[in-house]
C-alpha cells in the first residue's frame, strides 16, 4: 500500500491522542490489513492491541528498573544445561507467580554460585512483567540503608517502601550476625509482610540456621516461624553457574592475541 495513505491530518491526530508509535508499524499493518481483506473493526483491534502491548513492555521495563533488578537475569534466559540441581517441579509452580496471589514467601537456598540471585531475580522480572510491583536488595545493604535512614528521620518512609511492595526480594540473607538494630528492622518487615506481600530470602544457609544471626531469640523465633510457616523452600546443589555468565573473547580477538604473541 502506498506510504501517501497516512496523512499528515492522520499522523497529526494519533500524535495529539498520543498515539505516535502506531505509525512505526502502521503501514505493515495498513497492507496485512488489505491482504487478508480484515474488517474495519479488526483492523482497529490489531493496531490498539499493538499499543497496548508496547506501552505493556515499557510498563514492566521501568518496573523492573524500579525494583533494582538485574536486566540479564530473566526466565527465558536460563541454561537448562546447568550442572545444578534443584525441585523442577516446585520452580514451574513458583514460574507460575500464583504464591503472589496467595502472600507467600520463597526461600531460595544453595552454596555459592549456583544461581540462586539469577532464580530470584527472574522471578522478580516476570513479576514485573505481569504488574505487579517488586523491589530487590542485598540484604546487607538494606539494613546499612535502614539504619541510616534513622539518623535522618526518614526510617518510617524506608521502611513503608519496603512493606509496600507486591515482592521484597532479599539477597543473601542470613551472611552475618545482626546486632539489635538489624533484628527489630527484620523482625518488622518479617512480620508486617507476613500473609499480606511475598518475600524471596537467598541464602547460604537454611532457615534453621536464621536464628543464630539474630540478636535477640524472641524476635528471631517469632520472625523466622512466620517466614517458614508460609514459604516454599526452593533448595538448590550443584556446580558454579557463574561460569557459565563469564565473559569469552571473541574468535577475533583470540586471532589477534595469537599474532601479537
Amino acid at each position: 500500500m502506498s506510504p501517501d495513505i497516512i496523512t499528515a491530518d492522520l499522523k497529526q491526530v494519533l500524535k495529539r491522542l498520543k498515539l505516535g508509535p502506531i505509525l512505526d508499524t502502521l503501514p505493515e499493518r495498513l497492507a496485512l490489513a488489505r491482504q487478508q481483506k480484515m474488517p474495519h473493526q479488526d483492523f482497529l483491534l490489531l493496531i490498539l492491541s499493538d499499543e497496548v502491548t508496547r506501552r505493556d513492555s515499557i510498563s514492566a521495563q521501568l518496573r523492573a528498573q524500579r525494583a533494582r533488578l538485574d536486566p540479564g537475569h530473566q526466565l527465558e534466559a536460563w541454561d537448562a544445561t546447568a550442572n545444578v540441581r534443584y525441585d523442577a517441579e516446585l520452580w514451574n509452580e513458583l514460574c507460575s507467580l500464583r504464591f503472589l496471589e496467595t502472600h507467600a514467601h520463597v526461600a531460595v537456598v544453595g552454596p555459592v554460585g549456583v544461581g540462586k540471585t539469577f532464580l530470584a531475580h527472574a522471578l522478580g522480572a516476570a513479576a514485573c512483567r505481569r504488574g505487579y510491583s517488586v523491589l530487590a536488595h542485598p540484604c546487607d545493604r538494606m539494613l546499612k540503608a535502614l539504619r541510616h535512614a534513622r539518623l535522618d528521620a526518614t526510617h518510617e518512609a524506608e521502611l513503608r517502601k519496603l512493606l509496600s511492595v507486591d515482592l521484597l526480594i532479599l539477597d543473601d540473607f542470613g551472611l552475618d550476625a545482626m546486632d539489635a538494630t538489624e533484628s527489630r528492622d527484620i523482625y518488622e518487615l518479617f512480620t508486617e509482610r507476613h500473609r499480606r506481600g511475598s518475600i524471596i530470602v537467598t541464602s547460604n544457609r537454611g532457615p534453621d540456621e536464621w536464628l543464630a544471626t539474630f540478636a535477640d531469640p524472641v524476635r528471631a523465633q517469632a520472625a523466622v516461624d512466620r517466614f517458614t510457616s508460609n514459604a516454599y523452600d526452593l533448595v538448590i546443589d550443584g556446580e558454579s553457574y557463574r561460569a557459565r555468565q563469564k565473559p569469552a573473547l571473541s574468535r577475533s580477538s583470540k586471532t589477534g592475541s595469537r599474532r601479537a604473541a
